[in-house]
């Protein structure tokens, strides 16, 4: 654990105020959740609630079954990091931070196509010219809940010179995103 140097005091109500530059270098906004950890040694711990994190081994179960049924590197994100994937090496995108393109997924809430050889849109997990993280095309659907909330996305992506998401790749991705926040609201 890293120390800060920042000292907060509770409040009367047991409120205690996060510091608005750990705010934003972990990337936690107004209203999300964190989850709280005690440990043995009576540390508190904070942690973002990642609702799909939570669907971890469903999730990798989901992805396999995309890469097997077409070929496509599939993946699963939630708002901060890559939880499940499959058809890549997984040291190369799991729990890695998502990409900017991918969080203007997230906060439009709207399906993105990217057909740009050598474009990479959903992680921050790959430096300078790694062939694993060069894709022609990819299709990002947004996770979202039947109140709007949105909770991460379904990631298909092709790394085939050439390749194209059309129509059928786009419906895929939207038919996993709205099977896998169906099951978050289970």
């Amino acid at each position: 654990m890293k120390a800060t140097g920042i000292v907060r005091r509770i409040d009367d109500l047991g409120r205690v105020v996060i510091p608005k530059e750990i705010r934003r270098t972990m990337r936690i906004r107004e209203g999300e959740p964190l989850e709280i950890f005690v440990d043995r040694d009576g540390e508190v711990i904070l942690k973002k609630y990642s609702p799909i994190g939570q669907l971890g081994e469903f999730a990798q179960e989901y992805v396999d079954s995309l890469h097997e049924v077409t070929g496509y590197i599939a993946c699963v994100l939630d708002r901060d990091v890559v939880v499940a994937v499959a058809g890549a090496p997984e040291k190369k995108f799991l729990d890695k931070p998502i990409s900017q393109a991918a969080e203007k997924v997230l906060d439009e809430k709207d399906t993105l196509v990217m057909d740009e050889p050598g474009a990479h849109a959903f992680c921050e997990g790959c430096k300078g010219d790694d062939e694993d993280c060069k894709f022609s095309s990819q299709v990002l659907a947004p996770i979202i809940t039947s109140k709007g909330d949105t909770l991460g996305a379904v990631v298909l992506s092709s790394q085939e010179t050439n390749s194209e998401m059309g129509d059928l790749e786009i419906k895929l991705a939207n038919t996993a995103a709205g099977f896998l926040a169906k099951q978050m609201e289970e």
